[in-house]
């Protein structure tokens, strides 16, 4: 797919066109991403492939070993921001649990008491992490504890 760029100062409100000879997968989710009001985030699958991701499509981003990593419901991706910066970019569908890990609220699966009077959150696919003592508050909280 080739893409280009025009920056004017014309130009007052960003838009976008795209002209293809069918409707294919790949423009399907091109429109869905552009046509939301959520921000898209990019991401990369390897060294090269860059991806777009809907919020919706994150079920939650960790710091690990310097790396921000974006887990999906199969599929991990790294990002090149910081999580504070994706924290205030994803919105209000995501809290985060630790200092290290940012969840998607709507795939939770389940929680389970653990010692220490902290938490472990489940998410839908598979993923697990604790809520610390910091961000206890806030999500007992949220579930109405």
């Amino acid at each position: 797919m080739k893409v280009s760029l025009d920056v004017s100062p014309e130009i007052k409100e960003a838009y976008a066109v795209i002209h293809t000879d069918k409707v294919t997968e790949e423009i399907q989710r091109i429109l869905e991403v552009f046509g939301t009001t959520e921000t898209p985030v990019t991401a990369f699958r390897n060294e090269e492939d860059i991806v777009i991701l809907k919020p919706v499509e994150i079920f939650m981003v960790r710091v690990e070993n310097g790396d921000t990593i974006i887990y999906g419901e199969k599929q991990q991706y790294r990002s090149k921001k910081r999580l504070y910066e994706l924290s205030r970019q994803l919105g209000n569908q995501f809290m985060q649990i630790s200092k290290s890990t940012i969840v998607n609220l709507s795939v939770m699966d389940s929680i389970e008491a653990s010692f220490g009077c902290s938490y472990l959150l489940k998410l839908k696919n598979g993923c697990s992490d604790y809520v610390t003592r910091t961000y206890l508050p806030a999500f007992k909280k949220y579930l109405g504890l």
